[in-house]
């Protein structure tokens, strides 16, 4: 155990009862429900953790058992996995976005018997698993809307269930407090289904010392402390979310808040105004391209005032906020600047108490992270994974650097192979994958060293820099190194570009697809007129394509200064005819791209892009909202760049 957790205190039903016992009066997780946030404090939660817990044990889950938990964060599916811990039952949380085909497959292989479910749209879903051969046995529910006519005896409300919970307490006492004492640091406390980005998704099995153990580091780390505030918005089946919203919640014993929807978190988050936030690089990408959007709507002096300063920030932002030496101009500049610009645009965002705020789960691109360091908030990147209960690398205040991604975090070694792919050791190695000693023994070795799949290598100042996923990294026929997530993150940079996907190892060039931002391009539309009936029309206008292009050409540029990848320019692209989208399994449900399947999906569109042809034909069937499927079929123009001839370096003078 970690020096600032006490031996005793080696799982979250212990924890529990230890923040209930320490800070009982404080509070300890909020939800916004019709426009109010309502609190419940630690002894509060730990009332309601403790009668679930023994209604759990009434209704027949048992110590090994598995119990599904799928929703929106909330508290009660929060509670629930503290008391499936604290009868040594096993969370296991879904995906809440997941079509009962996807949920089926992990509850099937975790051998799940009991579901803890949000909402009338999941319980729908368990409702038709269950009509399958799985063992699903019972189901709980949170929201009652909608729930009633349904008089299955295997549904239960999660009222009911505590309180059956407490006459079970009355009737059994002592049973809570020697159950939880029956818990240890080598339990499972959670099994964790990867997204699965190259087939199905691996159950990985993490365990109470794994957990608590890299917590209590990242606390000690970054001095978080018990006036923490944070929003709890991520989705409960990823590592994340489980590490920072519940596991560090429980030993620092910080205040976590769960917005109205899904819908409502950009407003919730300027409402509650965390100091201690963490989102993906999706979610920053989007606030920069909704930033953007609102300048190009404002009047031009508010538009020319955003670029200048925003310029004075670039230059001499990250610096000020690293505490490093800036001229006094600059400082003069920069604080007009923070009062005309920085600050407002922090508190329009919800970031004006943030005092740390972390990205990670893929690469982020280092415009965007720069974007935001030089405005004053205090973004750091971490390199984890499921496998490492988060943590492999941090960067230390100070030495914050936009392209890499820290150095190993406290207690966490890291080694290369000899073809460059990292790999690590830590007390936050994970046990095992779930009914997988194959796929165990070809991740992690004997001695608890762990294959990451990531290709990079330590700098000179010791701090580690992803190039790509390892598999991913390739050459074009002409030697030039081929990273493609480091492109397509430049790409994404721009408002304009949602997403894309670049190809070329083992061709003569680099090529692109591009999904635009509706959002963003869509805004432009309307301000210049331009009418529009689809998402497939507007990719198609002659002026996005035009913008495009321009874009590309500028990350060309860029690439041609780097000396080992200039050669990896892009010069054919696309942009696509749709979205991509996990209901279409061409993304994950962490919206990673599962690059493999498109490729295969649209195997004669990458072929076009190496061919002469200058405009292809496309064919594709997609999911709508509703459920239903249909084709969509377009003709596309497939577009080149220019690229820039990288300079030859000059010899010495003899």
């Amino acid at each position: 155990m970690s020096s600032a957790t006490p031996e005793n205190l080696d799982t979250f039903p212990k924890l529990c009862a230890d923040q209930a016992a320490k800070n009982g009066g404080r509070p300890a997780i909020r939800e916004k429900n019709f426009g109010i946030w309502q609190t419940w404090t630690w002894a509060q939660v730990a009332a309601e953790v403790r009668a679930l817990a023994c209604g759990l044990a009434a209704l027949g889950l048992k110590r090994g058992d598995k119990i599904a938990i799928v929703g929106d964060n909330r508290p009660r599916l929060y509670w629930t996995m503290t008391a499936a811990q604290a009868i040594g039952a096993i969370p296991v949380p879904l995906y809440q976005d997941s079509a009962a085909k996807e949920m089926t497959f992990v509850i099937d292989h975790a051998e799940v018997r009991f579901a803890m479910v949000e909402d009338q749209e999941q319980v729908d879903k368990m409702i038709e698993i269950r009509s399958g051969d799985g063992r699903l046995d019972q189901v709980i529910y949170d929201d009652a809307r909608g729930m009633r006519h349904y008089n299955h005896d295997f549904l239960h409300s999660f009222d009911d269930v505590q309180a059956a919970g407490r006459e079970f307490d009355t009737a059994n006492a002592g049973f809570y407090e020697a159950e939880v004492a029956k818990g240890t640091g080598t339990d499972t406390a959670i099994i964790l289904y990867t997204s699965g980005t190259t087939g199905q998704p691996k159950g990985v099995v993490l365990s109470f010392d794994n957990l608590v153990r890299s917590a209590a580091n990242g606390i000690a780390f970054d001095n978080l402390c018990l006036d923490e505030e944070v929003l709890a918005y991520l989705p409960m089946a990823w590592v994340g979310d489980h590490l920072f919203s519940f596991g560090q919640s429980y030993l620092a014993g910080f205040c976590v808040s769960c917005p109205e929807s899904s819908d409502t978190v950009l407003h919730d988050l300027r409402e509650l105004g965390p100091t201690y936030f963490f989102a993906p690089p999706r979610i920053f990408e989007n606030i920069l391209t909704t930033v953007m959007i609102r300048m190009e709507d404002a009047g031009w002096v508010k538009r020319r005032m955003f670029h200048y300063f925003m310029s004075v920030a670039k230059r001499c932002g990250s610096d000020i906020l690293d505490r490093k030496p800036v001229p006094l101009a600059n400082r003069l500049l920069y604080a007009i600047g923070d009062l005309l610009v920085y600050g407002p645009l922090r508190n329009t965002l919800g970031f004006s108490r943030v005092r740390l705020a972390y990205t990670a789960g893929e690469a982020i691109g280092p415009e965007i992270f720069a974007f935001y360091r030089s405005t004053g908030i205090n973004l750091k990147q971490l390199y984890g994974s499921t496998e490492a209960s988060v943590y492999i690398t941090m960067q230390p205040d100070g030495e914050i650097l936009p392209d890499t991604v820290g150095r190993p975090a406290p207690e966490v070694e890291i080694k290369f192979t000899d073809s460059g792919e990292v790999m690590f050791r830590s007390p936050g190695v994970f046990v095992e994958y779930y009914k997988s000693a194959e796929a165990t023994a070809a991740t992690k070795t004997n001695d608890g060293w762990v294959h990451t799949g990531d290709a990079g290598y330590l700098n000179e100042q010791g701090h580690l820099k992803i190039i790509d996923r390892a598999k991913d990294v390739g050459r074009l026929n002409n030697g030039a190194l081929f990273a493609p997530k480091y492109i397509e993150n430049k790409l994404k940079f721009f408002p304009e570009i949602k997403e894309a996907v670049a190809y070329g190892d083992q061709r003569d060039y680099c090529a692109v697809f591009v999904n635009i931002d509706l959002a963003a391009v869509g805004s432009w539309a309307e301000r210049n007129n331009v009418a529009y009936a689809s998402y497939q029309e507007l990719a198609a206008h002659p002026q996005v394509l035009a913008s495009i292009t321009r874009h590309i050409e500028a990350v060309n540029r860029d690439l041609s200064e780097d000396e080992k990848l200039a050669g990896s320019q892009i010069e054919r692209f696309l942009v696509l005819h749709k979205e991509l989208d996990a209901d279409d399994g061409e993304l994950t449900r962490t919206r990673k791209v599962r690059r493999s399947f498109v490729a295969d999906k649209y195997d004669s569109l990458v072929e076009a892009l190496y061919s002469k042809l200058d405009h292809t034909h496309v064919e594709t069937e997609m999911t709508f909202e509703d459920g239903r499927k249909g084709v969509i079929a377009a003709d596309l123009q497939i577009l080149s760049a220019k690229t820039i001839s990288s300079a030859p370096p000059l010899k010495a003078a003899s």
